[in-house]
């Protein structure tokens, strides 16, 4: 495994991260395969060499990189495979790979999100659906935003997985002067904990677009950091330290943050769209959406008290009115 960090690289996923990770493996690399599925930003990016549609500001080389609208020609040359695409395609997207077409590869999740349809991590679909041995699975994680690694501002990664060789191997194509990595064996742990966190962004919007202020914004940061605890202690097999990056760093940086997506989602809804038009108005996923079904379910199987994530369940589910939910949440917090 020590010799991973010399090994060809492909990036699944033409979005915000998959940009900022091409941009980072290049860089790191000296060349990376990079799978798009929308052909006319392919197209774009061979010929003006930036990505037209996310993070336009970051050029590449086009000797540096290798373009494909196929995934299985770009797995096929790769021997590590980094999915960052929007949980919701998954499945699809794997569809187009031929059965064994990731057999001997290190397979990464750069994925926030659950599997509609399976109520499944990635890193689990990974290893029951698509037979990728537990030891070849990575989680790539936060506390960190797309935005800020095309700025070159110090951003922090956490690379998860059961052998510590096999994240610290990984950690070595990621790590430059604008990224460090931390690694961690809770392969599974903080792949739930970077899902929840989506969720909290969602009710922090929510509040923000009611009006509230940083001051109350902090106790439900303080609120929904407790609250991922109890949910993690149930679900995690191993000892969680909430207060690590992975967690706590993720949590504030999605809750408090101008590029979080779920927190503008939230923001919306707080503002009168409906959850429909909501969604509708973003060009991007908010991966929390599809989450918050999977972690409502889990709380109530798992007996966790979790009001903040029964909040956001019944605006965007069950549609509550926002105003009224979240104050009666406000009024339970401390």
């Amino acid at each position: 495994m020590n010799d991973l960090a010399a090994k060809k690289i492909a990036v699944i996923g033409g979005g915000s991260f998959g940009t900022a990770l091409v941009k980072i493996f290049v860089a790191n690399q000296g060349h990376c395969n990079w799978w798009m599925h929308n052909e006319e930003s392919a197209k774009h990016l061979m010929q003006f060499h930036h990505n037209p549609r996310y993070l336009s500001s970051v050029r590449f080389d086009p000797e540096t990189i290798s373009v494909f609208t196929e995934v299985a020609e770009a797995v096929k040359q790769a021997d590590i495979v980094v999915f960052a695409i929007p949980s919701a395609f998954v499945k699809s997207v794997l569809l187009e790979l031929a059965p064994g077409a990731l057999d001997g590869k290190i397979v990464c999740s750069a994925i926030k999100g659950i599997i509609p349809d399976e109520n499944m991590i990635v890193g689990e679909y990974l290893r029951e659906v698509m037979g990728v041995p537990e030891n070849n699975i990575v989680v790539i994680t936060g506390p960190c935003h797309a935005e800020e690694i095309a700025l070159e501002r110090l951003s922090f990664l956490t690379v998860a997985a059961q052998e510590k060789e096999t994240a610290a191997a990984v950690a070595e194509t990621l790590k430059n002067h604008y990224v460090r990595c931390t690694l961690s064996k809770d392969l599974y742990g903080t792949e739930y904990a970077a899902v929840m966190k989506n969720i909290y962004a969602i009710a922090a919007g929510m509040y923000h677009g009611l009006g509230y202020g940083d001051n109350f914004q902090a106790v439900l940061m303080s609120n929904a950091a407790r609250e991922m605890k109890r949910f993690m202690n149930a679900v995690s097999e191993q000892k969680v330290n909430i207060n690590k990056s992975a967690y706590l760093g993720d949590l504030l940086v999605t809750g408090y943050s101008q590029f979080s997506r779920n927190r503008t989602l939230g923001s919306l809804i707080g503002k009168g769209y409906t959850v429909r038009s909501a969604r509708a108005e973003m060009t991007m996923v908010a991966e929390g959406f599809y989450a918050v079904p999977l972690v409502y379910k889990l709380k109530r199987k798992r007996d966790v008290r979790m009001p903040i994530v029964q909040a956001v369940y019944a605006v965007l589910y069950d549609g509550k009115s926002v105003k009224k939910v979240m104050e009666k949440l406000a009024q339970k917090l401390n």
